[in-house]
């Protein structure tokens, strides 16, 4: 039997999550964290009947406590740390989508606990301590972003010296083929309308921007200790292919499948095994086109503007991180079109010195100045 702690358990990869684990057998939910969706809450904690959880905030934790009586109850950041550090789980999926993870991802490694990542700040903001530590407990982080999983899968080894490039694939988002003109005046109803896949709100609006891109991009250099010269984006509007691995003999292995979160979720879970889960329609290519194309930098600058920071490295990455969530939490709140977002970012890595060789509190440092010259909590 494999424990499993989920963090965002009702957000839409925590869902997806618990949907993937209802068709394993042999795996088991034994902890929960949550945001503000308490009914969702109850609700997956009555039928995982969890023996730990985490609420955002006091007031929820103690409104759970009070109806659950046989469930140890905690809040905050110190309650993802709880969860993280508990004895009895085998694997911790870490699905939120902001900082607060990062030391529960940490403590977690420090435990030598299989990590199954969906959560960006994690490797974006710190990914050299973080992969060091993993690598000095002999921990396996692996990824559940679709790009990640199907490298993963393409390379199937520890040992990375024959492959030569790694191509991560794009759809282009909703905005592909839309001009600078037309994208000043979409509204969030547009931006979250994506063709291929359903996510939450802000990694759809990332996807619009291809801000996402390149936060993945950092993430495979991270994960899979690739230079980023040798890390390439590539447009794929259809998302069959959801990335490749490019050989120094020159052949070319690619990932394939349909656009669903619960393949790479259910991969995370079991690798190095494959199983039957909630994926049963077979795959086909019949009468399928598929297409490629070199990304518009200039039409999507927070692609470039990643890149660069992802480059400089230092706070450079944290700083495009923390300047672009809280862009994209103005967008979706409609104080700011769709083309300030990148002003924004812009504007801050414009400002912000470089620290290199980072510590974990300088990174954190850097991250709350920019949410604290944005006037927005991440949380909103």
């Amino acid at each position: 039997m494999k424990n499993v702690i989920i963090l965002g358990s009702t957000g839409s990869i925590g869902t997806q999550t618990l949907e993937v684990i209802d068709k394993l057998d042999d795996y088991k939910v034994i902890g929960l964290s949550a945001g503000k969706n308490i009914s969702l809450l109850k609700k997956q904690i009555e039928k995982y009947k969890p023996e730990i959880v985490s609420l955002q905030n006091e007031k929820d934790a103690l409104l759970i406590k009070n109806e659950y009586k046989n469930v140890e109850v905690y809040f905050g950041e110190d309650g993802l740390i709880e969860l993280s550090q508990n004895p009895k789980y085998d694997i911790l999926v870490v699905a939120t989508n902001s900082t607060v993870s990062l030391k529960a991802t940490l403590k977690a490694i420090e435990n030598k606990k299989r990590i199954a990542l969906a959560n960006k700040e994690t490797l974006v903001m710190a990914g050299d301590i973080v992969m060091k530590k993993a690598k000095e407990n002999n921990v396996e982080i692996l990824p559940i972003d679709s790009e990640h999983s199907a490298i993963l899968q393409c390379l199937n080894t520890k040992d990375n010296k024959f492959a030569k490039r790694l191509w991560i694939t794009a759809s282009g988002g909703p905005f592909l083929n839309s001009t600078r003109e037309e994208m000043k005046n979409f509204r969030a109803k547009d931006a979250l309308n994506h063709p291929n896949w359903a996510m939450g709100k802000k990694i759809t609006i990332d996807c619009a921007t291809l801000a996402n891109k390149g936060l993945e991009i950092i993430e495979a250099h991270h994960l899979f200790d690739f230079d980023y010269e040798n890390i390439k984006p590539i447009i794929h509007p259809q998302s069959i292919v959801h990335s490749f691995v490019e050989f120094v003999d020159g052949s070319v292995i690619a990932q394939m499948g349909l656009p669903s979160m619960h393949i790479p979720i259910q991969y995370a879970l079991t690798y190095p095994k494959r199983t039957k889960g909630i994926k049963t329609d077979s795959f086909c290519l019949f009468n399928k086109t598929l297409d490629f194309y070199e990304p518009d930098f200039n039409k999507f600058p927070l692609l470039k503007y990643a890149l660069n920071c992802a480059k400089e490295g230092g706070i450079m990455p944290a700083v495009f991180n923390a300047s672009n969530e809280i862009a994209v939490y103005k967008f979706l709140a409609g104080e700011i079109n769709f083309l300030e977002i990148e002003k924004i970012v812009f504007k801050q890595i414009e400002k912000t010195k470089n620290i290199l060789n980072p510590s974990l509190d300088e990174i954190f440092e850097a991250d709350e100045l920019i949410r604290k010259n944005l006037k927005i909590s991440a949380c909103n």
